[in-house]
């Protein structure tokens, strides 16, 4: 058993304060290699000639997806921080999701632009009383019969 008194409270505080470190610095982590692998070129454009032998294929759609790729990005690291496979299970997503957040909070994307709308010419006399259009054979009054 751990012995009881203010030495063990520092270290449960110190240890709990070194696991939310790990846990920041692998959000931090994941976002940084997903955005470099998504959205830069790299130094030299090695990132940018990786993109390009990707292609099209699996690999390819991979690298222009954040979303796929923050979990890939996610899962070995989940594997280095998390001490049991539960809490690995856990991390991982959570990490995406994490990076997923960031990723929205740093890209400015430009608003949509506002949508097109015409009026109808309206007609100017509504108010006045328009003349009947009459039809042939038909009696419009009454007193006719």
């Amino acid at each position: 058993m751990l012995a009881a008194g203010p030495a063990n409270a520092i270290a449960i505080c110190e240890r709990a304060m070194m696991r939310f470190y790990w846990l920041v610095l692998g959000i931090l982590c994941v976002w940084r290699i997903t955005h470099l692998l998504q959205s830069e070129d790299g130094p030299w454009n090695v990132v940018a000639r990786l993109r390009r032998t990707a292609g099209n294929g699996f690999w390819g759609s991979l690298l222009d997806c954040f979303y796929c790729l923050s979990l890939w990005v996610a899962a070995p690291i989940a594997i280095l921080i998390g001490e049991q496979w539960i809490e690995r299970l856990f991390l991982w997503p959570a990490l995406s999701a994490s990076a997923i957040l960031l990723e929205r909070i740093t890209t400015c994307e430009p608003a949509a632009p506002p949508a097109l709308y015409f009026e109808d010419k309206e007609n100017e006399d509504v108010l006045l009383r328009q003349a009947e259009a009459t039809i042939p054979g038909a009696h419009s009054d009454s007193s006719d019969r």
